[in-house]
């Protein structure tokens, strides 16, 4: 039984990254989907396609992205909140992250956001994981 599909979902993206794959694939949750719908609408990733499985198991494959020199337009990927000890920040705290070049990935009570959209909206939330 995996008990942290986030940390599973971002340790799968950072692997496939290293290894230069097309395709990722990852367990599926609503929470891993919002985090993928973010990465899409700040050009981390490609797309995004939730497949389902045989016994109503769904997964989700994972286009990447690569910039011209093949490398992963994906730097660092890292899971800030996890399940023993929870990260909660309030808005002016999610202003800016590595000078506006990287993304903090906010879950809020207006679903799962980027921190730029959190700051504009004044709504703090539990810090899932940051990109850049």
């Amino acid at each position: 039984m995996m008990n942290d599909l986030i940390a599973d979902a971002l340790t799968r993206l950072r692997n496939a990254a290293m290894r230069k794959l097309e395709v990722a694939t990852l367990l599926h949750s609503n929470t891993v989907v919002g985090i993928l719908e973010v990465l899409q609408q700040k050009e981390y990733i490609e797309s995004y396609k939730v497949i389902d499985g045989e016994n109503n198991k769904k997964t989700v494959q994972v286009t990447l992205k690569y910039d011209d020199n093949d490398n992963s337009v994906i730097n660092e990927l890292k899971r800030i909140s996890k399940p023993g000890r929870r990260v909660y920040k309030s808005f002016d705290e999610l202003k800016n992250f590595k000078s506006g070049y990287g993304t903090i990935i906010v879950t809020t009570n207006k679903g799962i956001i980027a921190n730029d959209e959190a700051y504009a909206s004044k709504v703090g939330g539990e810090v899932l994981c940051t990109v850049w």
